[in-house]
């Protein structure tokens, strides 16, 4: 009886290792490491907020930094704080995401680029009912519409370049591109899209040694998040709180972590390292380790998901119950 005991401890013990073994043979793509140091690096929206501190971090780490925004003065204001906070100069460029042609002059003006990085946006929180449809345009033309742009118009000479070295796509998605919330109805649309595009364009990359990431950061301390909350719907205030703001810092220090590692879903906290694991899908994954934290907390993370849901729409009918 014993040594029944003994051997299924061990064929327990060895199961985990097994799988282990299992999930290293399989994961797609491989692993990868991607330089930005004396990289040229291009970031949108990179005149505020994270761009600005995406851009700020990539030029103290020597990669050569050239920022995308539609104002002039403000990109020139940008590049001042960034050499007066680095030494380092940038290089500017102005353009609408949403206009492939001027998208395209730009990007051919600024020489090939190793690392793009998809951070323009907009969002307007509001119920669908009482949005506007040009600002539900506007969500979508420049945060999904203009992503494709600015791939279409980087992609030929990322793919012809003759250093060989693997080059990165990243874009800037959110926590509400992971999990639909009150309000959000147009902006979740537009980022639940760049996952969409991530995937498929993953596979049509990979044999060029371009690798995509997508960044789900929480609410952001930003300039824009404090107009936002200006209309921001109570019952979104409310629900949103479960996911804390970060500063636009942070999350530039975990967006280039992710991105200097290939990594597909690139959170930046907690919650959102919960939404990773919970919404990992199809989705591609490189490391085998966390291949195995997705298939073993797969039912947790459901249960965890439920309970959330609970809560949100607990929230939703005690507002509603309230001012009937």
């Amino acid at each position: 009886m014993a040594v029944s005991d003994l051997s299924f401890l061990a064929l327990c013990a060895l199961l985990p290792i097994i799988f282990l073994i299992f999930l290293k043979l399989i994961v797609r793509p491989r692993p990868i490491k991607i330089p930005i140091k004396s990289r040229h690096v291009l970031i949108t929206g990179g005149s505020s907020g994270i761009g600005l501190a995406l851009a700020n971090q990539a030029a103290a780490e020597g990669a050569r930094v050239t920022i995308l925004a539609r104002n002039l003065e403000k990109l020139e204001e940008a590049k001042a704080s960034i050499r007066l906070s680095t030494g380092i100069d940038v290089a500017i460029v102005s353009a609408d995401v949403c206009d492939f042609e001027a998208v395209k002059e730009a990007v051919d003006s600024v020489g090939p680029i190793d690392v793009l990085v998809c951070n323009q946006g907009v969002f307007v929180a509001q119920e669908l009912e009482n949005q506007e449809m040009k600002e539900i345009r506007d969500m979508i033309e420049i945060n999904l519409i203009g992503t494709f742009n600015l791939v279409k118009a980087a992609l030929p000479a990322m793919k012809s370049r003759t250093d060989r070295k693997p080059v990165s796509i990243a874009f800037m998605s959110s926590q509400a591109g992971q999990v639909g919330i009150y309000g959000y109805t147009a902006y979740s649309a537009s980022k639940f899209g760049l996952r969409g595009l991530a995937e498929a364009l993953q596979q049509e990359v990979i044999a060029d040694n371009i690798h995509v990431s997508v960044i789900f950061p929480p609410d952001t301390d930003t300039p824009g998040l404090a107009e936002e909350n200006k209309r921001k719907p109570r019952l979104t205030s409310i629900i949103a709180a479960s996911s804390g703001a970060m500063k636009a810092d942070e999350v530039a220090k975990k967006a280039w972590s992710g991105i200097k590692s290939g990594s597909f879903f690139v959170p930046c906290n907690l919650e959102g390292f919960m939404l990773s694991v919970a919404t990992a899908g199809l989705s591609p994954q490189r490391s085998y380790l966390m291949a195995f934290v997705e298939v073993i907390s797969a039912g947790l993370m459901r249960v965890a998901g439920l309970c959330f849901q609970w809560s949100w729409y607990g929230s939703i009918e005690n507002f509603h119950a309230q001012h009937k």
